[in-house]
Protein backbone atom coordinates (compact mmCIF):
# COMPACT_ATOMS: atom_id res chain seq x y z
CA UNK A 1 0.00 0.00 0.00
CA UNK A 2 2.80 2.47 0.92
CA UNK A 3 4.33 1.88 -2.62
CA UNK A 4 1.10 2.93 -4.49
CA UNK A 5 0.67 5.79 -2.62
CA UNK A 6 4.42 6.96 -2.87
CA UNK A 7 3.88 6.14 -6.66
CA UNK A 8 0.75 8.19 -6.83
CA UNK A 9 2.36 11.35 -5.21
CA UNK A 10 5.14 11.26 -7.51
CA UNK A 11 2.53 11.16 -10.53
CA UNK A 12 0.85 14.27 -9.10
CA UNK A 13 4.13 15.78 -8.28
CA UNK A 14 5.02 15.68 -11.82
CA UNK A 15 1.85 16.55 -13.26
CA UNK A 16 2.17 19.57 -11.32
CA UNK A 17 5.60 19.96 -12.69
CA UNK A 18 4.85 19.91 -16.30
CA UNK A 19 1.77 22.08 -15.83
CA UNK A 20 3.65 25.49 -15.68
CA UNK A 21 7.02 26.88 -17.52
CA UNK A 22 9.58 28.55 -15.43
CA UNK A 23 10.70 32.05 -17.20
CA UNK A 24 12.64 34.41 -15.59
CA UNK A 25 12.22 33.31 -11.86
CA UNK A 26 7.79 33.06 -12.73
CA UNK A 27 5.90 30.26 -13.37
CA UNK A 28 3.88 30.44 -17.12
CA UNK A 29 1.05 27.91 -17.30
CA UNK A 30 1.50 25.62 -20.29
CA UNK A 31 -2.43 25.96 -20.84
CA UNK A 32 -4.48 29.00 -20.90
CA UNK A 33 -8.69 29.07 -21.31
CA UNK A 34 -11.13 31.70 -22.79
CA UNK A 35 -14.40 31.53 -22.74
CA UNK A 36 -14.36 27.78 -23.51
CA UNK A 37 -11.37 28.23 -25.86
CA UNK A 38 -7.69 26.32 -24.54
CA UNK A 39 -4.92 27.34 -26.12
CA UNK A 40 -1.68 25.86 -25.27
CA UNK A 41 1.57 27.91 -24.54
CA UNK A 42 3.92 27.72 -27.61
CA UNK A 43 7.13 29.18 -26.33
CA UNK A 44 7.72 31.66 -23.83
CA UNK A 45 11.02 33.94 -23.09
CA UNK A 46 12.21 37.29 -21.28
CA UNK A 47 12.08 40.58 -22.57
CA UNK A 48 15.29 42.36 -21.59
CA UNK A 49 16.65 45.52 -22.10
CA UNK A 50 20.35 46.29 -21.08
CA UNK A 51 21.13 43.11 -19.59
CA UNK A 52 17.42 43.63 -16.84
CA UNK A 53 14.81 40.90 -17.30
CA UNK A 54 11.27 43.42 -17.36
CA UNK A 55 8.81 40.93 -18.10
CA UNK A 56 8.44 37.34 -19.04
CA UNK A 57 6.42 36.36 -22.04
CA UNK A 58 4.34 34.16 -23.41
CA UNK A 59 2.67 33.10 -26.75
CA UNK A 60 -0.33 30.81 -26.04
CA UNK A 61 -2.11 29.24 -29.82
CA UNK A 62 -4.50 26.29 -30.57
CA UNK A 63 -1.74 24.36 -32.15
CA UNK A 64 1.89 25.08 -32.25
CA UNK A 65 3.76 27.30 -34.82
CA UNK A 66 6.89 28.89 -35.22
CA UNK A 67 5.59 30.79 -38.43
CA UNK A 68 5.39 34.53 -37.06
CA UNK A 69 3.75 35.52 -39.98
CA UNK A 70 0.80 33.04 -40.36
CA UNK A 71 0.33 33.53 -36.86
CA UNK A 72 -0.18 37.45 -36.90
CA UNK A 73 -2.49 36.57 -40.16
CA UNK A 74 -4.66 33.97 -38.45
CA UNK A 75 -7.85 34.47 -37.61
CA UNK A 76 -7.99 32.24 -34.44
CA UNK A 77 -7.87 32.49 -30.65
CA UNK A 78 -4.55 33.14 -29.10
CA UNK A 79 -2.85 35.15 -26.09
CA UNK A 80 0.12 37.04 -24.98
CA UNK A 81 1.06 36.64 -21.50
CA UNK A 82 2.92 39.30 -19.69
CA UNK A 83 4.34 38.74 -16.21
CA UNK A 84 6.24 41.67 -15.10
CA UNK A 85 9.17 40.78 -13.09
CA UNK A 86 10.78 44.29 -12.47
CA UNK A 87 10.51 47.19 -10.37
CA UNK A 88 11.51 49.27 -13.61
CA UNK A 89 8.69 49.06 -15.57
CA UNK A 90 6.41 52.22 -14.79
CA UNK A 91 2.55 52.93 -16.58
CA UNK A 92 5.26 55.62 -18.86
CA UNK A 93 7.52 53.10 -19.97
CA UNK A 94 5.10 50.72 -20.97
CA UNK A 95 3.22 52.92 -23.00
CA UNK A 96 6.35 54.37 -24.60
CA UNK A 97 7.08 50.88 -25.24
CA UNK A 98 3.70 50.20 -26.52
CA UNK A 99 4.08 53.00 -29.30
CA UNK A 100 7.43 52.13 -30.12
CA UNK A 101 5.98 48.53 -31.13
CA UNK A 102 3.08 49.72 -32.98
CA UNK A 103 5.34 52.12 -34.86
CA UNK A 104 7.47 49.36 -35.49
CA UNK A 105 5.02 46.22 -36.07
CA UNK A 106 3.38 48.54 -39.02
CA UNK A 107 6.59 50.05 -40.39
CA UNK A 108 5.19 53.68 -39.24
CA UNK A 109 1.22 53.32 -40.62
CA UNK A 110 -0.51 53.59 -37.42
CA UNK A 111 -2.80 56.54 -38.71
CA UNK A 112 -6.15 54.10 -39.44
CA UNK A 113 -5.40 52.38 -35.92
CA UNK A 114 -4.46 55.25 -33.98
CA UNK A 115 -8.20 55.37 -31.92
CA UNK A 116 -7.64 51.32 -31.25
CA UNK A 117 -3.65 51.96 -29.96
CA UNK A 118 -4.59 55.04 -27.55
CA UNK A 119 -7.55 52.66 -26.08
CA UNK A 120 -4.70 49.99 -25.66
CA UNK A 121 -2.34 52.44 -24.05
CA UNK A 122 -5.29 53.36 -21.55
CA UNK A 123 -5.04 49.99 -20.02
CA UNK A 124 -1.93 50.77 -19.20
CA UNK A 125 -2.62 53.68 -17.41
CA UNK A 126 -2.77 52.66 -13.91
CA UNK A 127 -0.18 51.98 -11.53
CA UNK A 128 2.09 48.78 -13.10
CA UNK A 129 4.17 46.54 -10.24
CA UNK A 130 6.07 43.83 -9.89
CA UNK A 131 3.87 40.39 -10.15
CA UNK A 132 1.23 41.88 -12.58
CA UNK A 133 0.44 40.22 -15.23
CA UNK A 134 -1.47 41.29 -18.65
CA UNK A 135 -3.29 38.77 -21.18
CA UNK A 136 -3.55 39.65 -24.32
CA UNK A 137 -6.32 37.56 -25.29
CA UNK A 138 -7.72 37.68 -29.38
CA UNK A 139 -11.00 35.98 -29.97
CA UNK A 140 -12.46 35.76 -33.78
CA UNK A 141 -15.92 36.63 -32.27
CA UNK A 142 -14.88 39.64 -29.82
CA UNK A 143 -11.86 41.34 -30.43
CA UNK A 144 -8.79 41.52 -28.38
CA UNK A 145 -9.21 41.58 -24.85
CA UNK A 146 -7.17 42.30 -22.07
CA UNK A 147 -6.70 41.69 -18.51
CA UNK A 148 -4.76 43.17 -15.98
CA UNK A 149 -4.53 40.29 -12.97
CA UNK A 150 -7.20 38.20 -14.38
CA UNK A 151 -9.77 41.97 -14.06
CA UNK A 152 -10.87 42.63 -17.64
CA UNK A 153 -9.65 46.04 -18.64
CA UNK A 154 -11.53 46.75 -22.20
CA UNK A 155 -12.19 44.85 -25.69
CA UNK A 156 -10.39 46.34 -29.30
CA UNK A 157 -12.16 44.78 -32.25
CA UNK A 158 -10.47 44.43 -35.61
CA UNK A 159 -8.22 42.23 -37.28
CA UNK A 160 -6.04 44.41 -38.61
CA UNK A 161 -5.55 45.66 -34.72
CA UNK A 162 -4.92 42.33 -33.44
CA UNK A 163 -2.23 42.04 -36.20
CA UNK A 164 -0.38 44.69 -35.39
CA UNK A 165 -0.67 44.55 -31.54
CA UNK A 166 0.78 40.31 -32.09
CA UNK A 167 3.67 41.98 -34.74
CA UNK A 168 5.11 44.25 -31.31
CA UNK A 169 6.05 40.61 -30.27
CA UNK A 170 6.05 38.68 -33.78
CA UNK A 171 7.43 41.13 -36.59
CA UNK A 172 10.20 41.38 -38.28
CA UNK A 173 11.02 44.29 -35.98
CA UNK A 174 10.02 42.97 -32.98
CA UNK A 175 10.35 44.43 -29.33
CA UNK A 176 13.06 41.83 -28.54
CA UNK A 177 14.37 39.56 -31.45
CA UNK A 178 15.48 36.49 -28.30
CA UNK A 179 11.55 36.87 -27.08
CA UNK A 180 10.34 36.24 -30.37
CA UNK A 181 12.19 33.17 -30.70
CA UNK A 182 11.23 31.87 -27.68
CA UNK A 183 7.77 32.40 -28.66
CA UNK A 184 8.01 30.65 -31.32
CA UNK A 185 9.49 28.03 -29.57
CA UNK A 186 13.09 28.11 -31.09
Amino acid sequence: MKKVILLMLAVIALTSVSAQTKVAGVELPNTETYNGQTLQLNGAGVREKFWIDLYAGGLYLTTKSSDAAAIMAKNEAMSIKLHIVSKLITSEKMVDAVNEGFEKSTSGNTAALSPKIEKFKSFFMAEIKRDDIFDIVYLPSKGVIVYKNDKELGVIEGMEFKKALFGIWLSNKPADNDLKKAMLGK
